[in-house]
C-alpha cells in the first residue's frame, strides 16, 4: 500500500492558487518575450522525449518550479512555435491577451454546460455571442436565434461538418428510406479540406460516394458550377441521391473561394444540404471589402468559421450556424434519466448537448465574448487588414523576383508561390520541395506546401498575432538566400 498524502497537500488551494498562477503567467510571458530565439520548426528527432523523461510517474508531489524547469529544458525544444512571428505555415492559430483571459476564466469556472439547467448563463451567453458573431458577418437573420435559426460553438470545423452531414443524412433517409444510405452522394471540389472525407465516412456514407470535383488554374481552383451540375446529372441517371454540397471560402491549400451564389442555386434546385466551410477566410468577412465572398449564403443550410484562426481567439473555437436547429437536434439528441428536467421538457431552452457530438462541453462562449468586447469590431478589422497588407507586401516581393511565380492570386493573407524551373533541368516540384526544406531547416522561419493542378507550391500564411513587417522582410531575405543555394 502506498503512503498517504501529506496533511498539507490540497488539490484546490485558494491560499496558494494566486502565487502559483503568477508563476505560471510569468513563465508564459517569458516564453513570449523569448519566442524569436527558438527555431520556429522543432529540430528534434522522433523519440527524443522518451530518453529525457522518467519511465514512470512520480509517487510524491513535485514542486511547480521543477516542473517548469523540465518544460524549459526538455519540452520547449520539441515544440514548433505556432505563436512565433516567423510562423507562416498551415494557417495561423491566433492568440491575444483577451483570448488568454477568456480561456483562463473558462478553465477557472470549469463548468460543464451540456444543457441549460447545468449552467443557464453558459447556454444563454453562447446564444447571445453567436448572434453577435453572425451579425458581424452580416449573416441572414435565418441563421440567428433572433430569426429562428441558431449557432453553437464547436471545437473544430471537423465537428461542424460531421454534425451537418448527420443532419443531412437523416433528413434524406426519412424521405427515401433508411436502406438508401449507400446511394447518398456528397459533392465538393478537389481543394476541399480532408475533414469532409473523414466526416462522410464517420456518418456511414461510403467513401466511393464522395465526388471530389476537379478544379483548374483558369478558375483559380474554385469549384465550377457547370462541373457540379454535370456530376449531379450523371449521378441521378445512375440512381444515386444527391445529398450534400460543401463549398469553401478560403481553401486550406491555396485560399480559393468557391462561387457561393451560383453553387447555392444548384443546391436549392436539387434539395442538397448546402454547407459553407469558411474556417479560415470567414473571419475576414467582418470587413466590408471581403464580405462579398459570402454572397449567396442565404442559400446555405449551415456555415462554419473559426475565430481561433484569424479573430484573436485562442484555440479552440469554431462557430457553426444552422437554419433549422431542429434537424441537428433530431440527429444528435441523447436522452437519459439523469438529464431530464423541467426546463428541457418545456422546449423553451437550448440544450447544446443536442447540437454537437459529445455530451460534455466547456464554457467557450466566455472566451469569444471577452475577445469581441475587449477588441471591438474596429480592432478586429484592423487585425485582419494588417495581415492582408503584410501578405500583399510579401506577394509584391515575390512578383518582382523573376526566379519566382505566384501560383494563385492572393485574396486574403495566404500567398502561394514557387520557384520557376531552372536551367539545370531539375523538376519544378522537386526543386521547390528542396527549397522549402532548406527554409524550414534553417529554424528562422516555417512555411508549408500545397498541391493544385498537380503543381507543388509553397504556402506563406501571414497571420500570427506577433508578426510585423520586419518578420516578412526577414523571411524574404531568407528565401532569397535559400533560392540561391538550391538554384546553383
Amino acid at each position: 500500500m502506498g503512503s498517504l498524502p501529506t496533511d498539507t497537500f490540497c488539490s484546490l488551494d485558494t491560499n496558494t492558487f494566486s502565487d502559483e498562477s503568477k508563476i505560471m503567467i510569468d513563465f508564459i510571458t517569458e516564453y513570449y518575450n523569448n519566442i524569436e530565439k527558438y527555431p520556429v520548426q522543432s529540430q528534434v528527432q522522433p523519440g527524443f522525449l522518451s530518453t529525457k523523461l522518467p519511465k514512470s510517474a512520480p509517487i510524491s508531489p513535485e514542486p511547480l518550479e521543477l516542473i517548469l524547469k523540465d518544460i524549459s529544458d526538455k519540452i520547449i525544444s520539441g515544440l514548433t512555435h505556432w505563436q512565433s512571428p516567423s510562423f507562416f505555415g498551415y494557417f495561423q492559430a491566433n492568440a491575444s491577451n483577451a483570448g488568454f483571459l477568456g480561456e483562463m476564466l473558462c478553465s477557472g469556472l470549469n463548468i460543464v454546460g451540456f444543457n441549460w439547467v447545468s449552467s443557464p448563463a453558459a447556454t444563454e451567453l453562447e446564444s447571445v455571442v453567436m448572434d453577435w458573431m453572425g451579425k458581424l458577418l452580416k449573416l441572414p437573420s435565418s441563421f440567428l436565434f433572433s430569426g429562428n435559426g441558431g449557432g453553437v460553438l464547436h471545437g473544430s470545423t471537423c465537428e461542424a461538418i460531421v454534425c451537418s452531414l448527420a443532419a443531412a443524412r437523416d433528413r434524406a433517409l426519412q424521405i427515401f428510406g433508411s436502406d438508401k444510405i449507400t446511394k447518398l452522394v456528397v459533392y465538393a471540389s478537389d481543394q476541399t479540406h480532408s475533414t469532409l472525407y473523414k466526416g462522410t465516412r464517420l456518418v456511414g456514407i461510403p467513401p466511393s460516394n464522395i465526388r471530389s470535383l476537379p478544379t483548374s488554374v483558369s478558375s483559380e481552383f474554385s469549384l465550377s458550377p457547370e462541373i457540379l451540375q454535370d456530376a449531379i446529372d450523371a449521378d441521378m441517371k445512375l440512381g444515386f441521391i444527391p445529398l450534400y454540397l460543401c463549398a469553401t471560402v478560403g481553401t486550406t491549400g491555396c485560399g480559393a473561394v468557391d462561387p457561393i451564389y451560383e453553387l447555392g442555386k444548384i443546391a436549392k434546385r436539387h434539395s442538397l444540404w448546402f454547407h459553407i466551410d469558411a474556417a479560415y477566410a470567414g473571419g475576414a468577412c467582418i470587413c466590408p471589402e471581403f464580405r462579398h465572398y459570402l454572397n449567396g449564403v442565404e442559400f446555405a443550410d449551415s456555415i462554419s468559421m473559426n475565430p481561433h484562426k484569424w479573430l484573436l481567439t485562442n484555440m479552440d473555437c469554431c462557430c457553426f450556424w444552422v437554419k433549422q436547429p431542429n434537424l441537428l437536434v433530431e440527429s444528435l439528441s441523447c436522452e437519459a434519466e439523469f438529464l431530464k428536467n423541467e426546463a428541457s421538457e418545456s422546449k423553451t431552452v437550448v440544450d447544446y448537448k443536442d447540437w454537437q457530438i459529445s455530451l460534455s462541453r466547456r464554457f467557450k462562449a466566455l472566451k469569444l465574448w471577452i475577445v469581441i468586447r475587449r477588441h471591438g469590431l474596429v480592432n478586429l478589422m484592423y487585425h485582419i487588414r494588417s495581415d492582408v497588407s503584410l501578405a500583399k507586401r510579401f506577394e509584391s516581393l515575390v512578383r518582382n523576383d523573376d526566379r519566382f511565380e505566384i501560383v494563385v492570386p492572393t485574396k486574403f493573407a495566404l500567398v502561394c508561390f514557387r520557384l520557376k524551373p531552372n536551367r539545370n533541368g531539375t523538376k519544378t516540384n522537386e526543386l521547390n520541395c528542396r527549397f522549402l526544406d532548406a527554409v524550414n531547416q534553417s529554424g528562422h522561419a516555417f512555411m508549408t506546401h500545397g498541391v493544385a493542378g498537380g503543381a507543388y507550391f509553397i504556402r506563406c500564411a501571414v497571420g500570427s498575432t506577433l508578426t510585423e513587417e520586419r518578420h516578412v522582410d526577414d523571411l524574404w531575405k531568407l528565401i532569397q538566400e535559400k533560392a540561391d543555394f538550391v538554384l546553383n
